[in-house]
């Protein structure tokens, strides 16, 4: 189900080289190459859909898993303790510049309103 003009199908693929930090059956995790954060990964679903809202309308069943690898990655990376923020950009409008659903998950500081 990847996409051939996606770079995190690429990624998934071996195609494209990323620092992965996790992976398991249904979804990998690797470092963010513009890190907003000292701690940004990028947790993706293998399955190409384009946004998370699309996953859980059209595989409900992998959200759970993306969720667990979340606060597997956040406790892996030593911030789930002090606190990390999971943030879903969906749409253009919402920044969101690879359209295969993604979860960032950002930590290492504190997280202040408005992010930055």
């Amino acid at each position: 189900m990847a996409d051939a003009d996606c770079i995190f199908c690429k990624i998934l693929t071996g195609d494209i080289p990323a620092d992965v930090v996790r992976e398991d059956e249904h979804t990998v995790a690797f470092r963010d190459l513009e890190p907003q954060a000292p701690t940004h990964v990028l947790v993706i679903p293998r399955r190409h859909l384009p946004d998370v809202g699309s996953l859980a309308l059209e595989a409900p069943e992998e959200v759970a898993p993306l969720f667990a690898a979340v606060r597997a990655v956040a406790e892996q990376e030593g911030i789930d303790g002090s606190g990390y923020r999971s943030v879903f950009n969906t749409g253009a409008g919402a920044q969101q510049s690879v359209f295969h659903a993604h979860v960032h998950v950002l930590g290492g500081r504190a997280m202040t309103w408005p992010p930055g």
